[in-house]
Parts: C-alpha cells; structure tokens; sequence
C-alpha cells in the first residue's frame, strides 16, 4: 500500500476557492482503481493549514493517479491558492501492512 499525507498552507484570501477545487479533486481521486482513501481535513489550531491523506494499493495505482487528467489540473491549479510548496510524507509499505485499530483506546463498554 501507498500511504501519503499532505500538508497544505493556504493564502486566507483563497480558502473558499481551494474549498471548491480540493472537494472537486477529492470526489475525482475517489473514483480511481487502486484508490483506498483520499480525504482532506482542516487543523484544529491554524486556520489555513489542511492536511490531506491519500492511499493507493500499489505504486502501479499510484503512478496511474499521478498521471491522471483530474491530478495535472490539481497540481497545475494548487499554486494559485497556497502560500508555500506543499509538504509531503511518502511511504511505500510491505504487503499486509496498513491501517490497524489503535490499540491505546478501548471503547468503553466493549
């Protein structure tokens, strides 16, 4: 599996356009083959960072993402509403491995 994150420092000025291009791309990467997750979340603290969590099955799938029309517009497009170059965490992980109840928090009553 492919897991990725993605933090993305928006110009304030721009929020309602990068709101309507990331809800545009996200529903795009969501139809993908090979697509698992793609979601994008807002912080808590600072108003114009959002970080946004991607995984593919292989790197087959991710490189046809990449590649793909919807994925082009987005990179092509992004510039004009972030303040700085988005930063990235890649990793490919072994077979089997991926995501896992958190064993830290028992749900109360179960």
């Amino acid at each position: 599996m492919i897991f990725i994150v993605i933090r993305i420092d928006i110009r304030p000025e721009k929020k309602e356009d990068f709101l309507a291009g990331i809800t545009r791309y996200s529903a795009q990467v969501r139809e993908e083959p090979g697509n698992l997750v793609f979601s994008c979340f807002a912080s808590v603290e600072r108003p114009e960072e959002y970080a946004v969590i991607a995984n593919y099955v292989d790197q087959a799938a991710g490189e046809a993402h990449v590649s793909s029309e919807h994925a082009q517009w987005f990179f092509g497009w992004l510039p004009s509403v972030v303040a700085s170059v988005p930063k990235i965490v890649y990793q490919e992980l072994p077979d089997g491995v991926g995501w896992s109840e958190m064993g830290e928090v028992v749900l109360e009553g179960r």
